[in-house]
């Protein structure tokens, strides 16, 4: 029995170096003059600063963590993990992420999303699965609520490129009366600079039901390594 178990032990010491060896690290910084969350400002138009560490496995899973400062003095804290790949020429995303606001009661909230991309173009929803938003009496970011999403982008050649991204938040409480559900539209022109990272300048333009339908300019910066 002893050696059933020893044999078991090696054997699961073995996998775990094989899926070290397979396994990456990475992390991310970035600021920006404006962090805009579908459409709208997560940092009440201060600016923020960002960065996380992820690690990846060549069998598609994947899992990290990514912080932001917000305004007001407050912060978000993303985890989350996933399973991505290719199907021939179709791209599939699959993950779970939590939304975590140390600074602020009852705001944390969870959302499954899964996304598809073919060449330049991609598509996908989040539907949020649990919400501690929902014994607040606060109507949106509770349980039911979905986000879906259009994008395309492609490489204009020198270190520029070009993307857009339609958006549609459908807010489960919509039902109650109030308007809250909206469509935003976003354009960002990115410049990458090699070892000096990415900057991007983004146009974000939302509906008024989103609370703030002025056209949103804003500036980021961001560098992997």
């Amino acid at each position: 029995m002893k050696l059933n178990k020893l044999a078991i032990a090696v054997g699961a010491a073995v996998m775990g170096l094989s899926s070290i060896a397979q396994a990456e690290l990475s992390a991310n910084i970035g600021a920006t003059s404006n962090y805009v969350f579908r459409g709208v400002s997560a940092s009440g138009d201060d600016a923020a600063i960002s960065g996380g560490i992820d690690y990846g496995h060549e069998s598609g899973f994947y899992a990290g963590t990514w912080a932001s400062s917000l305004g007001g003095g407050g912060e978000e804290v993303d985890l989350y993990a996933g399973f991505g790949g290719e199907m021939g020429d179709i791209g599939y995303d699959v993950n779970v992420l939590y939304y975590w606001y140390p600074s602020f009661d009852d705001s944390d909230y969870t959302e499954l999303s899964g996304s598809l991309s073919y060449g330049p173009v991609s598509a996908g929803l989040s539907y949020t699965i649990q919400s501690d938003v929902d014994d607040t009496g606060v109507e949106g970011f509770v349980e039911g609520d979905i986000y879906y999403y259009l994008s395309a982008g492609t490489d204009l050649g020198d270190g520029w490129s070009v993307g857009g991204t339609i958006g549609y938040y459908d807010f489960e409480n919509d039902a109650s009366g109030n308007e809250l559900s909206y469509k935003h539209y976003q354009l960002d022109v990115t410049k990458s600079v090699g070892d000096f990272g990415d900057f991007t300048m983004s146009v974000s333009k939302a509906d008024e039901e989103s609370g703030d339908d002025d056209p949103i300019v804003f500036v980021s910066w961001a560098k992997s390594f």
